[in-house]
């Protein structure tokens, strides 16, 4: 989301969007809301979620994923870094790259056309990540959720499959490599 080429910022006071706003959020407003690539804002039962965009390393696992993913997606599938993703009830997420049903260009993609989702933690997702967005997508039923732990030495991957309405692991990198079967054969090779 891009600020207003007239916005003037001061280090330490939100943007004036946060400054005006009163009652819960809705789906719409946060669609409205200025392009601003530093961050990323997401919406949970009227409450914003605002995160700084990840370092250099985590974008550069956002981007081994993507592109591994990306590659190797079956016919009917694409990968996409960092999309809308439309939930009931209003609620907005943005996976760090997800596998949906190939064609989708638009703003919201509807969750029920997410085939997995991917996170890439970080210190101010770390718990959201862990917890909030891995129930949420439960709930949602999308089949796959893969988080990237990249704390410590080694980044580890550990992808999740829905068991009825709650993941399960299912694979796990070792060796700085993660290998699939499902949703779909792929090897990935993590950058550390």
């Amino acid at each position: 989301m891009a600020l207003p080429a007239d916005y003037e910022h001061e280090a330490g006071h939100p943007a004036p969007w946060f400054q005006h706003h009163e009652g819960p959020w809705t789906l719409e407003e946060v669609l409205a809301l200025p392009d601003d690539p530093s961050q990323r804002v997401e919406l949970v039962d009227g409450a914003l979620l605002v995160s700084p965009l990840g370092t250099g390393r985590h974008q550069l696992l956002v981007g081994d994923f993507y592109a591994a993913l990306r590659q190797a997606c079956p016919p009917g599938y694409e990968a996409m870094p960092g999309i809308n993703v439309g939930l009931s009830g209003g609620r907005l997420l943005i996976p760090d790259f997800t596998v949906n049903a190939a064609g989708f260009r638009g703003l919201l993609l509807p969750v029920q056309d997410l085939l997995l989702a991917g996170e890439v933690l970080s210190p101010s997702t770390r718990l959201q990540d862990l917890v909030l967005k891995k129930k949420l997508y439960a709930e949602a039923g999308v089949p796959f959720y893969l988080v990237v732990d990249p704390k410590g030495g080694e980044p580890v991957a550990t992808l999740f499959e829905i068991d009825g309405i709650e993941y399960v692991e299912t694979a796990r990198s070792a060796g700085g490599v993660l290998k699939l079967e499902r949703p779909f054969p792929v090897t990935i090779e993590l950058s550390l």
